[in-house]
């Protein structure tokens, strides 16, 4: 599975280069810059970007909007999204594009190998990994629609489960649930937010969220 890196911190870079390659991945460039990151997604088109928000030049969201515009190019390229802090702009930014893998996690989560290479590989099948404290802010800032006030406090925790990128049977460990009563909960999740259900676990959560994010 090829691989583009975007961290300017150097030996962040390289260690995260080292845990990618000691997992299986090909990592086909590791960059510091924006201008860097959108030259070497184009011209590598790799199975998953993993990239820093904040890049040089100017430090602010060079990453994204580097990843961005290579997702305008190349539709569905999958991209996990670095971040020290929870930016909620940046979160809404990339869950606007509803098409191919998304991931965004707090650099916390880089320490944690299995949880890191977990995201990796999710966001490369073109799935979905939200980091909780990212699904938590966003859920936040839409407290006062209508729709998601309508979810009971179960019904919340299994949103945010489900926007992580976990199947009924994982949430239903996480919460000590059956299986069945998760997929009710779903239901009337969806039936809340006048949403459609699905079959696909990852289209489901990006309908979710887009919702979530438009309002």
């Amino acid at each position: 599975m090829r691989v583009v890196l975007a961290e300017d911190l150097h030996l962040l870079r390289e260690g995260l280069v080292l845990l990618l390659r000691a997992h299986g991945f090909e990592v086909v460039a590791a960059v510091e810059s924006g201008p860097d990151l959108l030259a070497a997604l184009i011209e590598h088109r790799p199975d998953v970007a993993v990239v820093d928000v904040r890049l040089p030049p100017t430090f602010t969201d060079e990453g994204l909007q580097a990843a961005l515009t290579a997702r305008r190019q190349i539709p569905g390229l999958p991209v996990l999204v670095l971040s020290q802090h929870v930016e909620q702009l940046y979160a809404r930014e990339l869950l606007a594009d509803g098409t191919g893998g998304i991931g965004y996690l707090l650099k916390d989560r880089v320490f944690n190998a299995e949880q890191f290479i977990d995201a990796v590989r999710r966001v490369a099948g073109g799935g979905t990994a939200m980091d909780p404290e990212v699904i938590a802010k966003l859920l936040a800032s839409n407290s006062r629609n209508e729709p998601v006030v309508r979810l009971t406090p179960r019904e919340r925790e299994v949103l945010e489960l489900m926007a992580e990128g976990r199947s009924n049977a994982a949430i239903g460990q996480r919460l000590f649930l059956s299986e069945s009563a998760v997929g009710k909960h779903t239901a009337n999740i969806f039936a809340k937010l006048d949403l459609v259900p699905s079959d696909d676990d990852n289209r489901r959560v990006l309908a979710v969220l887009a919702y979530l994010n438009d309002k």
